[in-house]
């Protein structure tokens, strides 16, 4: 627009009048002044041919992706790190032990079967998790939906027997059996979820979890937690209930416990209460002085290791009738083939079980992965879940994932990798092969005060109900990255025609949401050619390298000087420079800055086209605004243009 064109504008409009000369473009004259990517054409056997092709390169990607230990063991940096895995994972070890005899009780199995199951999994995720700090084992929310199924399989009706003992004709469950079968129930069912997990993984299916959003996940795990802690009352109280499962069952075991409340074991109510109120004290404590504390105070093996004592001492279970453990067999069990005839009974509650505890597992690994930048393998994860719990299974364990409690003591006690979690499970197996008996006299209701101080975090997400209920879903759409055409002020589709440098462009086509922002932020580091996580990551190897050539440089200098003499010639000219051998400030920040500008990326500006964006959610925001600072620490700007003012 020109000024000439309208006089009656005042000066001061002219000020804020600007004029856009561009070309009007059609389809042809576009192709034909922009030069189009010549796309190589390749045949259906030729894509056949590259998939079934084999080489030395190929063979050695596939294996180290099954077994990703082997990618990093070799090189692990032995006097660096071995300590700080060594306290983690006593430390680990110390919470998992309590954790799995308390959780065995969810399953509705033996506490024994707690122990199996905090071995075999932990050492089998060693040598095929991605993860380099998460705690696999035992856990409440995936016990609990165990022990529903174990005893719809198995209650406690199909195990009456006459009590010969009694006066009149009665009957009492026969426990040895009723477990029994229970052990064979959860075992299958373990089994069932395994191979669910392997054949998802085998068929890359690992991003099935992005489905389960986080506020899904939070509400469901709420819920979960308010089933445990109604199931743990019975336990607290020292009353005899039976277990429920299915739709209500809440509401009836509630009315169970409310029923027999008269029948309350005073004893055991009181020391539960007092291992409840310790370990909330402990679990206050450990939050308040985290940074301070080296690792966290053992609380729950302090309540293990004093109630055991006390049950022992006082004889409550003969004197007082406080329901304990009770026998734990020495040593660990021979593997055994499972009942295969419960199959079809237990697919449907398997399929849950395999994708639940996959999404938590992959959650907390992610969260870990971000914070330490380092990635993990969706589908391998769900590969490594699979075999771990198919072949743990024949070793007579339940289903297992990862625990976000002790995944916070195996990270914030130092753990560097799985090498901690491997040293866990060996505190567990020294208690099932050695000292196992030590704890037969631990009262049930010591456990059942670890299982509630333990799911408090979880009671905290109930406000979060408002943001839930306001969560919508919205549908997956494709995306693509159009880039800025040279001397035209368009940008059109990066597959057709060449792009300006320096300056990528990405278009996303749908509301962003929980199911695929992190489909996003993949993608746009995919699409843009610019991972944040490369780039540091060489940095870092130079910088170790420019370390150790100064630290040379040094030595080198200093054994010069003292073979010469300790009196050197003052030289003014370099004053500013070397100072016995020492490299100065001005050369330090020199080197530097060489360093940066060779390994900085050539693309400096990213902008998010969010013109077809019509929502996002708060998941998505978080995604979002994480990524813009990852491009920024490697001095990428990225922009947001386009946004929907509603």
């Amino acid at each position: 627009m020109e000024g000439q064109d309208h006089p009656q504008l005042t000066a001061e409009l002219l000020d804020l009048v600007y004029r856009v000369n561009r070309p009007v473009y059609d389809e042809d004259k576009l192709g034909s002044q922009l030069h189009r990517k010549d796309k190589p054409t390749v045949t259906v056997k030729q894509k056949i041919a590259q998939q079934f092709q084999c080489s030395k390169q190929r063979a050695k990607s596939i294996l180290f992706g099954v077994l990703p230990i082997l990618s990093w063991l070799p090189s692990y940096p032995l006097r660096k790190y071995i300590f700080s895995d060594v306290v983690s994972g006593l430390s680990t070890g110390v919470v998992q032990l309590p954790q799995g005899l308390a959780y065995a009780l969810l399953a509705a199995v033996p506490p024994v079967y707690g122990l199996y199951s905090s071995f075999y999994p932990v050492v089998l995720y060693t040598f095929f998790g991605t993860s380099r700090h998460v705690s696999v084992g035992t856990f409440a929310v995936i016990s609990l939906m165990i022990g529903g199924v174990v005893v719809r399989e198995a209650p406690d009706d199909n195990f009456y027997i006459p009590d010969v003992n009694g006066t009149n004709t009665s009957f009492i469950v026969d426990v040895e059996a009723r477990d029994a079968r229970r052990v064979q129930v959860a075992m299958v069912f373990t089994t069932i979820t395994g191979i669910i997990q392997i054949i998802l993984g085998l068929l890359r299916f690992g991003f099935v979890a992005i489905y389960l959003s986080e506020p899904l996940v939070r509400g469901f795990t709420t819920a979960a937690a308010v089933h445990v802690v109604v199931s743990q009352l019975k336990y607290l109280l020292g009353i005899k209930t039976s277990r429920f499962s299915g739709f209500l069952s809440v509401v009836y075991s509630l009315k169970a416990v409310f029923s027999k409340i008269t029948e309350t074991n005073i004893p055991t109510l009181l020391l539960g209460l007092s291992c409840l109120v310790f370990l909330y004290i402990i679990k206050v404590l450990n939050e308040r002085f985290k940074k301070k504390l080296p690792i966290p105070i053992p609380g729950e093996i302090m309540v293990v290791i004093v109630s055991t004592g006390v049950s022992y001492g006082m004889a409550l279970s003969k004197m007082h009738q406080v329901e304990i453990v009770g026998h734990i067999p020495t040593g660990l069990q021979p593997p055994a083939v499972p009942d295969f005839s419960l199959f079809p009974n237990l697919i449907t509650d398997a399929f849950a079980v395999a994708i639940v505890g996959y999404s938590m597992g992959i959650s907390l690994a992610k969260i870990f992965a971000l914070k330490h930048r380092y990635t993990v393998d969706g589908n391998q994860e769900m590969l490594a879940y699979g075999l771990c719990n198919f072949i743990s299974s024949f070793f007579q364990t339940f289903a297992v994932t990862s625990s976000m409690s002790r995944s916070l003591v195996q990270e914030s006690t130092g753990g560097k990798t799985q090498i901690a979690g491997l040293l866990a499970s060996l505190v567990v197996l020294l208690v099932v092969v050695a000292i196992g008996f030590v704890f037969e006299p631990l009262p049930q209701t010591a456990l059942a005060a670890i299982i509630m101080v333990n799911l408090l975090g979880m009671f905290k997400q109930f406000r979060d109900l408002p943001h839930l209920w306001r969560t919508s879903k919205v549908d997956l759409s494709s995306k693509f990255c159009p880039g800025p055409c040279p001397d035209t002020a368009l940008y059109l589709s990066v597959d057709q025609y060449e792009e300006e440098q320096g300056i990528k462009i990405y278009q996303f086509s749908s509301s962003l949401y929980f199911a695929n922002s992190d489909r996003y932020v993949s993608s746009l580091k995919e699409q843009t050619g610019v991972s944040p996580e490369q780039i540091q990551a060489l940095r870092k190897a130079e910088r170790k390298k420019l370390k150790r050539s100064k630290k040379r440089s040094r030595l080198w200098w200093l054994a010069r000087t003292q073979r010469v003499s300790h009196e050197l010639v003052p030289n003014h000219h370099n004053d500013d420079k070397q100072e016995n051998g020492q490299v100065t400030e001005a050369e330090t920040n020199s080197e530097e800055e060489v360093f940066i500008q060779t390994f900085t990326s050539s693309v400096h500006s990213i902008v998010l086209d969010w013109s077809c964006v019509g929502f996002i959610d708060s998941v998505a925001a978080k995604a979002i605004k994480q990524v813009i600072k990852e491009y920024a620490a490697v001095d990428v700007s990225v922009v947001i243009a386009g946004c929907n003012s509603k």
